[in-house]
């Protein structure tokens, strides 16, 4: 009788522990899907003020989001070493979401972006709050074999604070381009709408205005021609744009501009899948 019960104790006793042991791992195992950042390497400016994790709810597709959350301003990024060639162009691509994200400067540059840390090559930066979209960073290496790309919540001058996913990132390496045709887009914003501390502030680009672009454009096709003797020639595509610029970027040395982020929206449908190789846009910003 004794040796039944005590045979009986010992199963429990033994399945105990088994629970016990798939809770330890179990919460072990969710550790490491919040915390395994793969190659990833994480860098603040205020160092233990942002919150990095793999977020295996808010995803884009199967594998859990890299996720950078931050209540006070502040500069952070995961970045990885990568090998690149000396000279070679790459593109950097990745998705990208935000909650409440806001820029503690009134400049551009600052948000949710793909980023070559310690440089100011960088993608666009999203802010406030987006739906999953892909951003992208081209960039030379120059005379680099290392680079630190990184995918930051802040910038390189400036802090933002809120919420961050970045998913389903590539890197694929370019081919330098032996086409002497250069094709520009050049974008004419017929009306500027901003507010400027109280003032709601709306200028409009004349008729006047957007005949001296167009023969402006012209001469800039021909001199490319004639001053290079040929060796190089410019394709101009003009584009009257009718929806307003209604917010402007800001510098502290050079006051207010037009930045990537002002216009992304009104142009991104046309750019998308082209192969312009720049992109102008004019605006006007004096009466």
């Amino acid at each position: 009788m004794e040796k039944k019960r005590k045979s009986k104790l010992k199963k429990i006793i033994d399945f105990i522990i088994c629970i016990i042991l798939i809770i330890v791992l179990y919460i072990a195992y969710q550790y490491y899907q919040k915390n395994n950042f793969n190659e990833f390497i994480r860098s603040e400016a205020s160092p233990y003020t942002s919150v990095f994790l793999r977020d295996n709810d808010i995803k884009y597709s199967k594998k859990p989001s890299y996720k950078i959350e931050s209540n006070t301003y502040n500069d952070a990024m995961f970045y990885k070493k990568v090998k690149v060639q000396k000279n070679t162009p790459y593109k950097v691509t990745c998705m990208v979401k935000t909650k409440d994200v806001y820029s503690k400067q009134e400049q551009s540059g600052v948000g949710a972006q793909i980023s070559v840390e310690g440089t100011t090559e960088r993608s666009i930066a999203i802010s406030g709050t987006q739906d999953w979209q892909k951003i992208e960073l081209i960039f030379n290496s120059k005379n680099r074999e290392i680079v630190n790309v990184g995918f930051r919540l802040g910038g390189y001058l400036g802090e933002a604070q809120g919420e961050a996913w970045f998913s389903d990132f590539t890197l694929e390496e370019g081919i330098a381009d032996t086409n002497n045709e250069w094709k520009f887009a050049c974008f004419i914003f017929e009306t500027t709408d901003v507010k400027i501390g109280s003032n709601q502030i709306k200028l409009n680009v004349t008729q006047n205005d957007k005949q001296d672009i167009v023969n402006t454009i012209k001469r800039f096709e021909n001199s490319c021609r004639e001053l290079s003797e040929g060796k190089m020639t410019a394709k101009c595509d003009v584009y009257q744009v009718e929806a307003p610029i209604s917010k402007l970027s800001y510098d502290e040395e050079f006051g207010y501009y037009v930045a990537p982020e002002d216009v992304e929206t009104q142009i991104k449908n046309t750019i998308e899948n082209s192969d312009y190789d720049h992109i102008f846009v004019v605006v006007r910003l004096r009466r």
